[in-house]
């Protein structure tokens, strides 16, 4: 008994249980402090275990590292043990700790839009359905979403009065400024102050937030580039120099550094990569569509998935029937399908890299390639896999821009039709006439919808659900609610203007500081073939003349290896710089690798 209270001293004094605990609840995990230091310990045991039997069967098969000959054996395993035990430990330990840090950039990057939301619904709901609506809408508003769920929750299975929800929210949540949104609420909800004013003025504030969010977190992008620069590209060209002055006196084999090129560049990047996932804010490029009920009572009802059952054959007929008028659909348009769903590409990405492997297996890729067909055949099949995916993921991405482009010219047209005294109807229609590309067209099929009998409400939800693009949501869910309120939403629209054209301002400064970045790793792998180059020619060649025992071909080889690891996980982490989300890398990485082949098969 006295060791385990010694142990859980120990414990709570290492990881300071006020700090931690309070970390595990911004993170949302759902474990308490105890737990998740048992699932911790569990988890490293557990490696550390797996380890030492790694370490029996290498003895049991004498299989030594050549990387750790220079040590003593019983070093060696110790090496092999601790190594990947610390390393799990240690990502087990951050995770929640860089969860709560990136769920905090997301709220106060989110929360303008949602304050701006929630000043339109203050107006005729109560303080509690603002909240609820705005849980409801996760996938406009995110993590803030997320948060006034903990009040819902409170209120509706806990039985929580609304101000205790309130505060129990601003003791949990990562973010130090919702906190202090759901103190002010909680002084003008109890003194009966006007809910709406409040969130009117604090609309501007919370903006002038998260432009200071993302500056800090360009900050943190900015020093991952750096470290990833150095430790990931600078430091393998400083290796293979050194590598290879020792090869030309016989002392030393780059093959011997193989095993940290080949386990250590992947984890190391795949590890960075993980982190900027978790720190920074991903580039909301989501397209959903949702089917449309229609009813005699109300329209516009997106179907969330759990429609009422119909029973027996009628039911299946139903499914049925749906499921062949969304076949019609992708057969109609399957370019607009490929683009929204990343199904599509992977399946194609993976018939590519089967037909990629199969060209290996019966020997026409090396045929056609004589030179390294084992290492074109994996470059190759990397490039099969990631196109299909790159080219969906590009083709949405210009779309999204292009919507979001359009929205304040529509919003600021709209604000102005609507100031003169013109309806809601009559400003679409003539909106729809204006040059603004794809939301013209819409807005056209809005404006018959209108014609034809349909309420306008319902046309614009429907308009949301076809386009599918975040912002679109956000703006049109704001003109809706606000339509419902008053005639004259031409304040609310001029918050809605600014809060796009801040967020796009946002999006221009993240890619001017992310551009820099980009041409380093791109001028940093540049730097890596041009080294292999002059080593391998200029350099080695020379000494083909001397009585010295130089692999040429084995060092060329080596360093075709390390530069498809480079190549892949540089690409992926330039793209988890520009936009937080690796597909966003699949471009660079095929870049990368065809750089590859064409250095090491067709120069070298």
């Amino acid at each position: 008994m006295a060791a385990a209270d010694a142990f859980r001293s120990l414990r709570d004094s290492f990881l300071d249980r006020d700090n931690y605990s309070r970390t595990l609840r911004g993170s949302r995990t759902p474990r308490t402090y105890d737990e998740y230091i048992r699932y911790l310990l569990q988890q490293t045991a557990m490696i550390a275990a797996a380890m030492v039997a790694v370490v029996v069967i290498f003895h049991v098969l004498s299989i030594r590292f050549t990387v750790l000959k220079p040590y003593p054996s019983w070093v060696q395993d110790i090496l092999i043990v601790v190594i990947p035990t610390l390393l799990v430990f240690g990502a087990v330990y951050v995770q929640p700790v860089l969860t709560a840090k990136g769920r905090k950039t997301r709220i106060e990057i989110d929360l303008p839009y949602a304050i701006t939301y929630m000043q339109a619904l203050s107006t005729t709901l109560t303080l509690y359905n603002v909240f609820r609506s705005v849980y409801e809408q996760h996938d406009l508003y995110g993590e803030v979403s997320t948060e006034f769920g903990m009040i819902v929750r409170d209120v509706e299975l806990f039985g929580d009065d609304l101000v205790t929800a309130m505060r129990n929210l601003g003791r949990t949540t990562p973010s130090a400024n919702l906190k202090r949104l759901m103190d002010d609420l909680i002084l003008m909800f109890e003194s009966g102050g006007d809910i709406t004013e409040f969130f009117a003025s604090r609309s501007a504030h919370f903006r002038e937030v998260a432009r200071n969010e993302l500056e800090m977190g360009l900050k943190t992008m900015e020093i991952m580039a750096e470290v990833y620069v150095s430790a990931f590209v600078a430091a393998p060209i400083a290796v293979i120099i050194m590598t290879a002055a020792e090869t030309m006196t016989g002392q030393s084999q780059l093959s011997a550094m193989m095993v940290f090129f080949f386990i250590g560049l992947p984890l190391g990047a795949a590890a960075m990569i993980w982190i900027l996932s978790l720190v920074l804010p991903a580039e909301r490029l989501e397209i959903t569509r949702r089917e449309i009920e229609e009813t005699e009572y109300e329209t516009g009802v997106p179907l969330s998935g759990g429609e009422r059952e119909a029973p027996g054959k009628f039911s299946r007929r139903m499914k049925s029937t749906r499921a062949m008028i969304r076949f019609q659909d992708i057969t109609r348009h399957p370019l607009r399908h490929y683009v929204a769903d990343y199904r599509f590409g992977a399946v194609l990405g993976g018939i590519l890299g089967l037909a990629v492997t199969l060209l290996f297996w019966n020997g026409t890729l090396a045929a056609l390639v004589p030179k390294y067909p084992f290492e074109v055949f994996i470059s190759l099949f990397c490039i099969a896999v990631l196109s299909p995916v790159m080219v969906a993921f590009e083709l949405r991405r210009r779309y999204v821009h292009r919507v979001e482009e359009q929205i304040p010219d529509f919003l600021r047209e709209l604000a102005d039709l609507k100031d003169i005294g013109m309806t809601l109807q009559g400003a679409i229609h003539l909106i729809s006439h204006s040059k603004l590309g794809l939301l013209s067209s819409e807005l056209k099929v809005v404006s018959d919808e209108v014609r034809w009998g349909s309420p306008v409400s319902s046309a614009l939800v429907r308009m949301e659900e076809r386009i599918g693009v975040l912002m679109i949501k956000r703006a049109i869910s704001l003109i809706v609610r606000a339509s419902e309120v008053t005639d004259y939403i031409r304040d609310i629209l001029m918050i809605a203007i600014g809060d796009m054209e801040h967020y796009l301002k946002m999006k221009r400064d993240r890619f001017t500081t992310s551009f820099a970045y980009i041409m380093i790793i791109y001028l940093s792998f540049g730097i890596f073939l041009y080294t292999a180059y002059v080593l391998n020619v200029s350099f080695i060649s020379s000494f083909e003349k001397l009585n010295t025992a130089i692999d040429i071909s084995g060092n060329v080889l080596d360093m075709f290896r390390i530069a498809i690891i480079l190549g892949l996980f540089s690409g992926i982490m330039a793209g988890q710089l520009s936009a937080a989300n690796i597909m966003s890398g699949f471009k660079h990485s095929i870049l990368f690798l065809i750089a590859t082949v064409v250095m090491f098969v067709y120069v070298l």
